[in-house]
């Protein structure tokens, strides 16, 4: 009988070391396709933890575009299949909750995906819809009544302002920006999803991973929302006036303004009309009736939208007209071939090539010098400067300006100019160009590239590059990177720069910026008038650029009307009006320095 239990026991120890040899050989040859067997069978839960898009604010912390949580409502029709009698009263709470979820629609997906997991009821619900139904679910009678729900959260955009900086800010769909800083900065505003895994045992208790998502960082840009408001108010109220004029939709085909600070190229705001609300891009509503946008086919549609959305300041170029005469005369003093005391003889024209180019006074000024010649906006006296000055120094001032090349603004789809200026030989081959460039016409600008070059005219002499963020912070508003302005270069001697601020306060005193003019304050600048091609049309683009204060200038104001719809488009002042009304309400707010008021006794 001994020897009967020796031999079992060993048997019995055979077959176990045979049975654990087994084991291993299939963990090790079948190990994965097991567990994959195994898992498969159980209640697995993944779920992506999605990252929150940093927040775009303006210099002072004003929150221009953040995120807002919504959730989309899950159902799990495997989980509440297993638990029969808690669904008429999982329907009836989601009725209850969520009156957009169609509960003959649960049913059906409870019948016909009996074993999926996965069932989308309701999209981007709010927090206080999903919160309704989280404190039933957590009640600790009611919870017991409802099985197979959970909420997975999602991010959408939300602009808080509506259409306030559209065309700079941009928007996004979902994670990606489409135009604006939202697409300019899109990889620093996106961050990295998270993650939530692992699966439920026998026990029903949640064996779970949780990999945290990192959030995206977040722009402090240069743009002050007040004084966004300001300009954006200013350009509504004269497109409403020109509208009214000739009983348009629209009071212009575009009109935009750049505010800059002229000391370290700070865009301190940008606007363009038409504008539109980032929270609803694709509404079309404030410009055209409902008969009108459905009459419209999808690619007029399309193309309005586009044009709406587009940021003239940065992808539109245009002939800058009378606002380039400043930069005619610093060539000239700043080259050594105009001293400063020359005399002009204006007639009225100027013949160039064999050709008369008229002046904007046809019967003429009679004798002025350079002060003058930028006062009244003449256009014979700068011809005959260019032809001092020659194409080699205009040629190569143009460069100098920067004017055919792009800024660099931090702004994308800004439009290049290269092949729209004259080079030098283009210059030399015919006199026409020469004289037609020196009061702005015959070649293009962008707004912005204007503007960069008018600042360094002002501040001495130096450029700096145009930007619109000053600083990136994450999530906890520490910073990540700091933008420093950038001198780009030289342009003008200070000496220069002073005699231009002289002359341009001559301009707005007495001259054909008097419109601009704000009581108070010594405001320098130009008009400018624009013929736009082709020239038989008679659609202008006008202009005014200025700065303030005068001695020691704080800001720019940049406005260009493209095609005012008026009667008499050359003689719009819109342009200066617009100046006048954002100058009257930021110089104040910028604390500005007015002109010193002396007692009288």
């Amino acid at each position: 009988m001994q020897n009967k239990l020796y031999f079992v026991f060993i048997v019995i120890c055979v077959l176990f070391v045979g049975l654990i040899g087994r084991l291993m050989y299939i963990e090790y040859t079948s190990g994965d396709k097991y567990e994959k067997i195994v898992l498969s069978q159980q209640q697995y839960d993944s779920q992506t933890i999605p990252f929150q898009r940093g927040d775009i604010m303006d210099a002072k912390g004003t929150v221009l575009a953040t995120c807002v949580d919504v959730y989309n409502v899950i159902l799990d029709c495997k989980v509440l299949n297993a638990n029969e009698k808690k669904i008429d009263s999982t329907v009836g709470y989601l009725k209850q909750c969520f009156p957009e979820i169609d509960s003959d629609n649960v049913y059906k997906q409870l019948k016909e995906n009996k074993n999926s997991q996965y069932v989308v009821l309701a999209k981007k619900v709010s927090y206080d819809e999903m919160q309704s139904f989280q404190s039933i679910m957590d009640d600790e009678k009611k919870g017991e009544e409802i099985a197979g729900i959970w909420f997975e959260k999602e991010y959408v955009r939300k602009y808080p302002y509506n259409s306030l900086g559209a065309a700079v800010i941009g928007f996004a769909n979902s994670t990606e920006g489409v135009i604006g800083l939202e697409n300019q900065y899109n990889d620093v505003l996106n961050g990295t999803n998270g993650r939530s895994y692992g699966y439920y045992n026998a026990d029903s208790n949640v064996e779970k991973t949780v990999i945290e998502p990192e959030n995206g960082n977040s722009l402090v840009t240069t743009l002050d929302a007040n004084i966004q408001t300001v300009v954006e108010e200013a350009i509504l109220k004269a497109n409403q006036e020109m509208a009214a004029e000739t009983g348009q939709t629209l009071g212009s085909d575009d009109t935009a303004v750049v505010v800059m600070n002229p000391k370290n190229g700070e865009v301190l705001a940008m606007a363009h009309y038409p504008g539109f609300d980032l929270n609803n891009p694709k509404d079309l509503s404030a410009y055209y009736t409902e008969d009108q946008i459905k009459a419209m086919s999808e690619d007029d549609k399309s193309n309005i939208l586009n044009n709406i959305w587009q940021n003239y300041s940065v992808t539109k170029t245009f002939e800058p007209g009378s606002t380039f005469k400043p930069f005619t005369v610093a060539m000239g003093l700043d080259s050594g071939t105009l001293k400063g005391d020359e005399t002009f003889f204006c007639d009225g024209y100027q013949m160039v090539g064999g050709w008369p180019i008229g002046c904007v006074k046809r019967d003429g000024h009679g004798e002025e010098d350079i002060r003058w010649a930028l006062a009244n906006s003449c256009n014979d006296a700068l011809m005959q400067m260019a032809a001092i000055i020659g194409p080699v120094n205009f040629s190569k001032f143009m460069s100098v300006f920067g004017f055919g090349q792009k800024t660099g603004i931090d702004l994308p789809g800004e439009a290049s100019t290269a092949s729209l200026i004259y080079n030098e030989k283009e210059l030399e081959e015919r006199e026409a160009n020469l004289a037609t460039n020196s009061f702005g016409q015959n070649f293009n600008v962008t707004m912005v590239q204007l503007a960069s070059a008018f600042c360094s005219l002002v501040n001495g002499g130096d450029m700096y590059q145009p930007h619109m963020v000053k600083r990136i912070v994450d999530s906890s508003g520490d910073t990540v990177k700091e933008i420093s302005p950038v001198v780009m270069k030289r342009t003008v001697s200070k000496e220069v720069s002073d005699m231009l601020r002289d002359y341009m306060l001559t301009v707005v005193d007495e001259g054909s910026g008097k419109k601009a003019a704000v009581e108070g304050y010594q405001i320098g600048g130009k008009t400018g008038t624009a013929q736009k091609l082709p020239r038989s049309e008679n659609n202008y683009v006008v202009s005014f650029i200025g700065f303030a204060p005068y001695d020691d200038p704080e800001v720019v104001v940049y406005v260009a009307i493209d095609t005012p719809h008026v009667e008499a488009q050359d003689h719009c002042s819109y342009s200066s009006y617009i100046a006048k009304d954002i100058f009257t309400q930021i110089l104040p707010y910028l604390n500005v320095k007015g002109i010193p008021v002396t007692s009288q006794e």
